[in-house]
């Protein structure tokens, strides 16, 4: 099956519902939370943690400012104004998730710049120093990194096959690998309003994904 997200606008999708952190996470099959905009318009995304932040000692602040940043884009993207600047902060959420390595990295929205420039990714490397915590474990790696490639695989699969009627966000046990999935459905539409509602499932993951710090 080809990359249709790539060329079809996506219609609005099934909203999600409650969060429960730890092995729970956002149900993407609930009621959908009202996309609030918080600025007039889209300001660039908080800048990504250096590199050698991960290897600093304080793997806790590491993740902690990895995952403000992706909530700023994702501020960002709810409150843009136009379609342009949401697919940029959308853009900015997926590549501080995936890293220079992953799948999709870079100038996502074809405007010429690459937002959420990094030189590291979350997954798996700025949460895998934290796997002595079951719920980064459970709702942030969602899981073994023993083999990167088939994860990665994975959720590339499951975006590919999300349909409006047919949600696979919940099959990715990994919160911000949805958000990559949420970002990939923003980047192929033409409608603000879809890609408000799907910054607040973002949003939702976001929560989650901060929240396995403390549970």
């Amino acid at each position: 099956m080809g990359k249709w997200w790539l060329t079809t606008p996506i219609f609005v999708a099934a909203a999600l519902a409650s969060i429960t952190a730890c092995g729970g996470g956002a149900d993407d099959g609930g009621s959908e939370p009202t996309a609030t905009a918080t600025a007039t318009s889209a300001a660039a995304p908080a800048a990504a943690p250096a590199a050698d932040d991960a290897a600093s000692g304080d793997a806790t602040t590491a993740f902690r400012e990895r995952m403000t940043a992706i909530e700023a884009a994702v501020a960002t993207w709810r409150a843009a104004e136009t379609i342009e600047d949401a697919r940029a902060a959308a853009e900015a959420a997926a590549n501080l998730v995936v890293g220079p390595a992953g799948p999709g990295y870079g100038d996502r929205d074809g405007n010429g710049a690459i937002e959420g420039a990094s030189d590291i990714a979350l997954l798996p490397v700025l949460a895998a120093p934290l796997d002595a915590n079951p719920c980064i474990v459970a709702d942030v790696l969602g899981g073994s990194w023993d083999d990167p490639e088939a994860r990665w695989n994975a959720m590339l699969a499951a975006i590919e096959d999300w349909r409006p009627d047919h949600n696979t966000m919940p099959s990715l046990l990994s919160h911000p690998m949805r958000i990559v999935g949420w970002a990939t459905f923003t980047l192929a539409s033409d409608s603000i309003d879809e890609a408000h509602e799907y910054a607040g499932h973002a949003q939702l993951h976001v929560n989650v994904s901060l929240a396995a710090l403390d549970c």
